[in-house]
Order: structure tokens, then sequence, then C-alpha cells
């Protein structure tokens, strides 16, 4: 075995990819290795890679080539949903050693055992996703403010536009009993909050007998965890049982939900293969806000799926302009080959693409700004982090709002009682200290 005595990650994409990292750094560090920043010439570079758009896939090839420039020794192993969907095109980047599809990239330390010098042509190793079943635990650690804990992998759903279920295969997970015992394990750090995160976390379970609301009532009785979020639900898996369980009965989960659209058009859901109407998804948004009208609600938003007219587009304008809802995600179609997508309609210019793309984060502006607005002199508790610039922290409150405050160290991964004085010219809200929580 080559003697590795540094390794560096680098990960692309969403939370969930940051949480197996985060696991597979560990696995690391237990090992022996020193876990070092990208540019401190390690030995070993794994970089966990995204392949939702082209820019990911783009990214992850700059990246092979940054490392390749610090540390021309260096050995560089691809993980992720890249290495799953095209392992052969990446293992033919110059520098790549190794690529390692879904089963195999939590057995990177085996592997690199059997490597006795850099290679000229890169391993390969990845099996059809139809034969990965497996479920492994993980979660992030090293902000010990916040964590991310993987409660679901993969998804059942194929829409039409995505890659993920043929990078991650089926949906699957832990026992309620084997998920929470690894949020108890995060308890027992310095993180404050934990965010749930998977592929399709509302389908745990998969509608056996365990499900996603049994699952976040059993978390909420772990003490020594005093903020949950969940990071991402379909409106069709957002019961009305979840919504009143979080908002009436729940202790520690925050009234904040990130409800995926993708467009305000019911002809363009059912060509993107959703599972739900506008009217379903204006019904969840309402039962939100009849409960607390103070909750936070997120939106992703896709523009420029093929055969997206202007009529179309104007529907999803006038449908999110209706809808009391706090913030925008906007995403600019990007063509992925084995989608059906591209077959569905005429392929919107990229201009049309860009443009639309303007239009909504303009609206989305204006209902960040307005949902602010609304809670302006009103108490809050928010839970500061590490992060200081020119003099101020920063952190969010339990309806996701981002606020700054005077630097204090002492107040670092602390909950605060704050009271909330004024919007900045960059959109954070200002606020006075009341408490301590």
């Amino acid at each position: 075995m080559i003697q590795f005595k540094k390794v560096a990650f680098y990960t692309l994409g969403c939370k969930l990819n940051f949480s197996e990292t985060s696991t597979i750094a560990r696995l690391f560090e237990d090992a022996g290795f020193a876990k070092v920043e990208f540019e401190d010439t390690p030995d070993v570079y794994i970089i966990n890679t995204c392949s939702v758009t082209e820019n990911a896939d783009k990214k992850c090839k700059q990246l092979v080539k940054r490392a390749g420039k610090i540390n021309p020794e260096a050995f560089i192993v691809i993980i992720g949903c890249y290495a799953q969907l095209k392992p052969t095109e990446i293992a033919s980047i110059p520098g790549v050693d190794m690529v390692l599809g879904a089963n195999e990239k939590f057995n990177i330390l085996e592997h690199l055992e059997k490597e006795s010098s850099k290679r000229l042509v890169a391993k390969v190793a990845f099996d059809n996703i139809k034969e990965t079943k497996e479920f492994v635990p993980s979660y992030s650690f090293g902000d010990r403010t916040r964590s991310f804990l993987k409660i679901q992998d993969g998804c059942d759903y194929f829409c039409s536009f995505c890659t993920i279920p043929l990078a991650r295969g089926k949906s699957r997970n832990a026992s309620i009993k084997e998920t929470v015992s690894q949020a108890e394990k995060i308890a027992a750090t310095d993180v404050k909050e934990v965010v749930l995160t998977g592929v399709n976390i509302g389908d745990f379970g998969q509608g056996e007998k365990e499900n996603f609301y049994g699952l976040i009532k059993e978390l909420d009785e772990i003490k020594d965890i005093e903020r949950f979020r969940i990071s991402s639900i379909e409106p069709n898996l957002l019961s009305n049982e979840i919504i009143d369980f979080c908002l009436s009965k729940s202790k520690r989960f925050a009234p904040h939900f990130h409800i995926p659209l993708q467009s305000g058009s019911d002809r363009l859901l059912k060509l993107m293969r959703r599972k739900y109407e506008r009217k379903l998804y204006a019904e969840r948004v309402a039962r939100i806000k009849s409960l607390r009208k103070d909750s936070c609600i997120g939106v992703d938003v896709i523009v420029g799926f093929p055969g997206e007219s202007d009529e179309d587009f104007n529907e999803t304008i006038e449908f999110i302009k209706d809808l009391d809802v706090s913030y925008l995600h906007v995403f600019t179609y990007s063509e992925r080959a084995n989608t059906g997508a591209p077959k569905l309609g005429t392929a919107v210019p990229m201009e049309v693409r860009r443009t639309r793309s303007k239009q909504l984060h303009l609206i989305s502006d204006r209902k960040k700004r307005n949902f602010y607005t609304e809670n302006l002199n009103t108490e809050r508790t928010v839970l500061f982090e590490y992060e200081e610039d020119e003099g101020y922290m920063f952190g969010f409150t339990e309806n996701y709002i981002k606020v700054k405050f005077p630097f204090d160290a002492k107040l670092t991964n602390t909950f605060q009682r704050i009271r909330l004085t004024e919007i900045d010219r960059d959109g954070i809200m200002k606020c006075s200290l009341s408490t301590e929580f």
C-alpha cells in the first residue's frame, strides 16, 4: 500500500453528499489519516460528486485539474452520483486514479490498501444501481452548530428530469430505532441543530409499518438536540398529520418547510411525472399558514423544462405570486442523459431560460423581503454560528430568518432570545439581544 498520510475532501451538491463525506472522513481519521484542506498538498483527494446539473460535471473536472497542480503525486478518487452514472467517462479524465460507484464509496480504505503507486489507468469499481440495496447511515460533523443527518437514500419516483434514481437506486432507510440511535450520537456532541436529509425523506419506510411521521415523533423526544429541521419534503408526502405535529405538538421541530413545486402548470407537472397538482400544493401551504402564520416556506422551481411555453411559465408566475411562501430556489433546466425530459417537448432556448430565471429570482427577493418585514419587531430564538464577518456574527431563527449581531465569542453555538429590529441593505435582519434561551 502507498504510504498515505494526509487526505482532503471536496463535496459537490446536496446536504446528503455532505453528510456522507463527513462519515467517510471519520473512517479515514479512525484509520490514522490527517484530514487537511484542499490546498495543503494531501496524499489523497476524495471528490464527492453531484450530477444534478451539467455544471456539477464540469466542476468535477476542474477540481481534478486543480488537485493535480497542487500535488501531481496525489491519488485522486472520485465518488458520488456522477461516479455512478458515468464511471468510464470520469476514468478517462487525466489524473483520476479511482472511480467508485454507489456500492463502493464507503469501502474507499479497502480499495486504497491494494494500491502500490499512482495509476496510469484509473481503477473503476461499480455495480448496476439495481444491485444497490444497502443503506449506510451518515451524518455530518465538524460544524459544532449544525449536523445533517441522513435518514433515507434513493428514490422510487423517476421524475422525467431527474437522474438521481439512476445514481442512488431505490428508496431505502434504516429502522426508526437505528435512525434515532444515529441522532443520539449527534446529541452527545456540541451540535444544537439537526437537519434531516435524504433524497426523498417523506418516503421513509416506503409505506410499510414505519413512516416519516413515526420517525419525527421519536426524534422529537431526544432532549439533547434542541432543534430539528426538515430539509425538503415532497408536497404529496407532507401529510396533514406531519404539518400539525411540527407546528402544534412538537417541542423541537422548526416552523420551516422546504417543499418542491417545480412548476405552477399542471400540464408540465404531468410531463415531469410529479405526483401532485398545484391544487394540492396550495392546500399544503394554506394549512401551514393557518396553523402558524410565521412559518417559513421555501419552494423549488425549474424554468425552461422542454416544451415550457410562455403560457406555462406565466401560470407558474401567477401561481407563485398568490402563494404565501417565503423564498424560492430557482433551477434552470439542464439536459441530462438517460432522462425522458428532452423527448417531451421542444428545447427552450437558453436565453429564454435565463430570462425566466431572472424573473423568478426577482419574485423570490420580494417574497423574502415581505416575509422578513412581517417578522419585524417580533421576538425569536436564534442559534448563533461561528462565522465572523466585519465584526458581526450570524445565525438563523427557528423560522429561518438570517440575523446578524455584533460579534461576541460567548454567544457562539448558543440559543438566544432576540428581537428583530431592522433589515439591512444586504437583506439580513439586525437584532437586539433579549435573554438567554
